[in-house]
């Protein structure tokens, strides 16, 4: 059985969708101007935002406060029936990215039986990345407690045929208009449509084929055991959070039936990896609050950088400059993981803070400082993501992303997670 069916779904009935959807939460990390202008744009009306944590926010002495808040926001929009439920669907999205480009998905719920973040699972559902473990418990305070939960995961799946969403793309004339707004802060616009009941069996069935152990082996050239169906694009530490809450849960709760708790799912949407909307880009580095000679002389010793070519590379950024790099003695098969793995081992002796960034234009700003460095890492290309998390297990932390900030998921759609 495929890993990804229907779901009970909430949608606002009345709301003004445009204030109501927010970017996801691990967006704008370092721009607290970008949440501080959301909460302004906001204002009073139903949000998505009053139920969400933005993760600039995680490290404030407030942040108890601010997620008991949340719970109460929550428990008020189920009261006051700000939401609408419905029951056993699929949602068909076309989002129009800041590039103009359609990126198609679906909305449905995820088993989080047959999912494993761990490096070398062989589950239905994997991770892509390193998962960091100790970013999961500031999350679980979250949803432990909150009677619903609002997805920004996106999972990728390698349909090369075209199989599973681009036949709603088809029919989507004839299914019911859910909602069709622009998004604030320049993130494009977004619409949605109830799948009706033929073409969710047909997708159900696609899933269900691109799951055949045969097929996937002959696609790949292996003689695996056990399908990789769903990889993480978005929203790899979101989803954890959603595991580790129902391991908890299970564990809590011994001899105790809970197939059909609504924790044991969680809220996604799926995408196909050869959308022509679908762009990996790197994950940029930042590091602050560091004696900047001092770590770039350690990482030129850690990593054998020069300025002679080499297969990995990246390129540092301050004082106004910047300047490629060649890596002699690699780290990890990738350049992004050699680096993130020399960070990882000289910054708890040197001190600074890491972040990851999206674009370059703002790695430039950021860097500007004297105890600021950035680090402009190479994209990774699409196609060679499903063979190197099925040889090789998940890559590291903060490989890639799939497109700007602005064209991440936006908080739409909503589920019930308690009893």
């Amino acid at each position: 059985m495929t890993a990804f069916s229907k779901a009970d779904i909430l949608l606002p009935k009345d709301a003004d969708m445009e204030k109501w959807a927010v970017v996801a939460c691990d967006q704008y990390t370092s721009e607290p101007e970008y949440w501080a202008e959301t909460d302004r744009i906001a204002g009073d009306a139903p949000s998505a935002l009053r139920l969400i944590l933005p993760e600039v926010y995680l490290e404030d002495e407030d942040v108890t406060d601010r997620i008991e808040a949340i719970h109460r926001d929550m428990e008020k929009y189920l009261a006051d029936g700000v939401f609408r439920e419905y029951r056993d669907a699929f949602i068909y999205i076309e989002r129009v990215q800041s590039d103009g480009l359609v990126r198609a998905g679906l909305v449905g719920k995820i088993d989080l039986e047959k999912y494993d973040y761990r490096k070398g699972s062989k589950s239905q559902v994997r991770a892509t990345e390193a998962t960091v473990v100790e970013r999961i418990p500031p999350r679980v305070r979250i949803r432990t407690g909150a009677p619903v939960e609002l997805p920004h995961i996106m999972i990728l799946i390698d349909d090369t045929d075209r199989t599973v969403i681009e036949p709603l793309t088809a029919a989507k004339d004839s299914f019911e208009p859910l909602y069709s707004f622009p998004l604030m802060q320049g993130g494009g616009s977004i619409k949605g449509w109830l799948v009706d009941g033929k073409a969710a069996e047909g997708v159900t069935a696609a899933l269900e084929a691109l799951g055949d152990i045969g097929a996937f082996n002959r696609k790949y050239g292996l003689n695996e055991e056990s399908p990789l169906v769903y990889a993480m694009g978005d929203g790899n530490h979101s989803l954890a959070t959603a595991k580790e809450f129902y391991e908890r849960l299970k564990a809590a709760n011994p001899g105790k039936d809970l197939s059909e708790h609504p924790a044991r799912y969680a809220l996604v949407e799926i995408v196909n990896l050869h959308s022509e909307a679908l762009r990996f880009e790197a994950i940029h580095r930042i590091v602050t609050g560091v004696d900047v000679k001092a770590l770039m002389a350690h990482l030129t010793d850690l990593l054998e950088l020069s300025d002679a070519p080499a297969e990995q590379s990246f390129t540092v950024v301050g004082d106004g400059e910047r300047r490629r790099v060649y890596v002699h003695k690699p780290l990890s098969k990738l350049s992004v993981g050699s680096l993130q793995a020399a960070l990882d081992q000289l910054l708890p002796g040197l001190g600074g803070k890491v972040d990851y960034i999206h674009g370059e234009d703002v790695i430039e700003r950021l860097s500007k400082p004297e105890d600021a460095v950035g680090f402009l890492l190479p994209d990774m290309g699409k196609e060679e993501l499903f063979p190197t998390v099925i040889v090789d297990g998940a890559l590291p932390r903060k490989t890639f992303s799939m497109g700007h900030a602005a064209d991440k998921r936006y908080y739409v759609e909503a589920r019930k997670i308690e009893e």
